[in-house]
């Protein structure tokens, strides 16, 4: 048997990697959800991990930004990853402890990545390459990569989005653009706030020692996870560009809007006005003396009157190209 699996209990479960070639070396991966007194006493009990440790894996502790630290005989990691619910990029925490044939997981099993990826594990556990060395800090980079790879997967969703809210811009939907863009927005700054010290965590990584695997090797391995981190982060950089052209677009287009509309009620207000005048004119209260009063045509002279106001206004802005 390539793995052995156990459930330890509801939340905790455990898989055994052990490849017959090493019958001295095991490797051990506990899977946790959602941390809490039970778990949290389990691993101090068995493991000894530090007391702050321990409480930063709670379920009700929430860490605001990635940390490494290296512990008396074991390396505590929290890291951050991008989940989508409801249309909306949200930060999913994991915690790590990493020992020399450990390795645990603690998360709220919202990932999905991490999940099918332990599942794969018992099934297939001789197909990993964590099997071959049977070293944590293979498997570490073996689950970092699968996670890793899932944001190509959201970045693909936002280009998609993009390409939409590009169509809604010039099929003059601007209020539906406006809604569409500050969607985009908010998810590639979460992304960005969720993704930014990755690169920076994974340069630690490479520093990491195993008396299986050699030192190098884990730096080659780690080091393709900086890779991913640089594509990542340049496709945020073009998207976020991207976003922002589109923004001023819609602006400008609604600005567009906005004038030609003041343009046609300033137009309007100006035609009426004539108008306006020569009725208020006309409505005053004064017998003699007031032209037309008397002639049976009056009412439709001062009609003409003002007709010709209008049209004289028309023949104006149209020379003025105003129109």
């Amino acid at each position: 048997m390539a793995t052995n699996n156990k459930k330890i209990s509801d939340n905790i479960q455990q898989i055994i990697i052990d490849n017959p070639r090493t019958p001295n070396d095991k490797l051990e991966w506990i899977n946790i959800n959602s941390a809490g007194k039970k778990e949290i006493e389990y691993l101090r009990k068995r493991f000894k991990f530090e007391l702050s440790d321990l409480r930063a894996s709670s379920s009700k502790m929430v860490s605001q930004r990635p940390r490494i630290r290296q512990g008396s005989n074991y390396l505590f990691l929290i890291l951050h990853f991008p989940v989508l619910k409801d249309g909306k990029i949200l930060p999913e925490e994991i915690e790590f402890f990493l020992g020399h044939g450990f390795l645990i997981t603690i998360h709220s099993n919202r990932l999905k990545e991490l999940v099918d990826f332990f599942n794969h594990c018992k099934k297939e556990g001789d197909s990993l390459l964590a099997f071959k060395f049977e070293s944590s800090a293979i498997l570490l980079y073996e689950l970092l990569n699968q996670l890793m790879a899932s944001c190509y997967d959201l970045l693909d969703q936002n280009s998609i989005a993009i390409n939409n809210a590009e169509k809604v811009i010039f099929e003059e939907e601007q209020k539906k653009a406006v809604t569409e863009i500050l969607h985009l927005r908010r998810n590639v700054i979460n992304l960005r706030k969720i993704l930014q010290n990755h690169k920076n965590i994974m340069k630690k990584l490479m520093q990491l020692e195993s008396s299986i695997v050699p030192k190098e090797d884990i730096a080659k391995y780690y080091n393709k996870l900086i890779e991913h981190s640089k594509r990542i982060w340049e496709n945020l950089e073009n998207q976020k560009e991207i976003i922002e052209v589109l923004h001023d677009t819609n602006e400008s287009l609604l600005n567009y809007k906005i004038s030609d509309i003041m343009k046609t009620l300033t137009i309007f207000s100006v035609i009426v006005f004539p108008l306006t005048l020569l009725a208020a004119i006309f409505g005053m209260n004064v017998v003699n003396g007031m032209p037309f009063m008397e002639s049976n045509y009056g009412f439709w002279v001062i009609i003409a009157i003002m007709l010709a106001g209008c049209l004289g206004m028309l023949i104006f802005f149209k020379h003025k190209k105003w129109l």
